[in-house]
């Protein structure tokens, strides 16, 4: 028989109360109002999107990652997986409290990941992060947003995150070469074609075999000059 569900921490938030839970040794839930945002026994999706947006990079000097969405640290500790020893990472999330969890009750899910030395976390939004970025110039290798709500069918193009100029904006924000990836509860047809008019070659993968399979989207810029157009709008 199932153990019941311990809650360890809650928190008010605009989407309802956050809270993380735990039922068993390694056995997790992060949940907003009655929504699972999280399960530390599913995460393959997680480790996929980490692990192919920083393909390549453990051969390129000093790459910096942007991850937009920390959870339970399982797609920052596969970035961290795929990088070198001089590499930066960047992660924004909005919620300091998960970031205290992170460091506490979730540190052993991940080796600690969110204390590795290449890590500097940034309380904030990570479309503002990105649209700062792009003012500045292309200097990510990579950006992986790992967040709760991935692109849909009903979309906006205003969508700040996932509309097309939210994609200009990662665009300006890439080296050339550098790695758009995204993760999705579904495929979006919507979307791939607006990476791909943006200038990104796209493909999608569903980690894993059987159940309940979500989706990456991996966009890469073209080696060459880095595609600044609509940078910062």
């Amino acid at each position: 028989m199932a153990q019941p569900w311990k809650v360890l921490d809650k928190i008010e938030t605009d989407e309802g109360i956050l809270e993380l839970r735990q039922r068993a040794e390694g056995d997790f839930l992060i949940t907003v109002g009655n929504l699972v945002l999280m399960n530390s026994l599913a995460h393959r999706s997680e480790v996929a999107l980490g692990a192919l947006a920083c393909a390549g990079l453990m051969e390129r000097p000093a790459p910096r990652v942007l991850v937009g969405g920390l959870g339970m640290g399982y797609t920052l500790k596969a970035v961290l997986d795929n990088l070198p020893a001089d590499a930066e990472v960047v992660v924004a999330e909005l919620n300091p409290v998960v970031l205290k969890w992170c460091q506490g009750p979730l540190a052993s899910l991940t080796g600690s990941a969110v204390t590795d030395p290449r890590v500097t976390v940034e309380i904030a939004n990570v479309a503002d992060v990105i649209k700062r970025s792009a003012k500045g110039g292309a200097t990510f290798d990579a950006i992986v947003l790992d967040l709760y709500k991935g692109p849909h069918a009903k979309t906006l193009p205003s969508d700040p995150l996932y509309g097309a100029g939210a994609i200009d904006r990662a665009r300006a924000a890439l080296k050339p070469g550098g790695a758009f990836a995204i993760w999705g509860e579904n495929y979006d047809e919507g979307f791939a074609r607006r990476l791909s008019a943006a200038g990104f070659s796209v493909t999608s993968e569903r980690p894993g075999r059987g159940g309940l399979r979500h989706v990456v989207f991996l966009a890469r810029l073209p080696q060459g000059k880095s595609l600044a157009k609509g940078k910062g709008r």
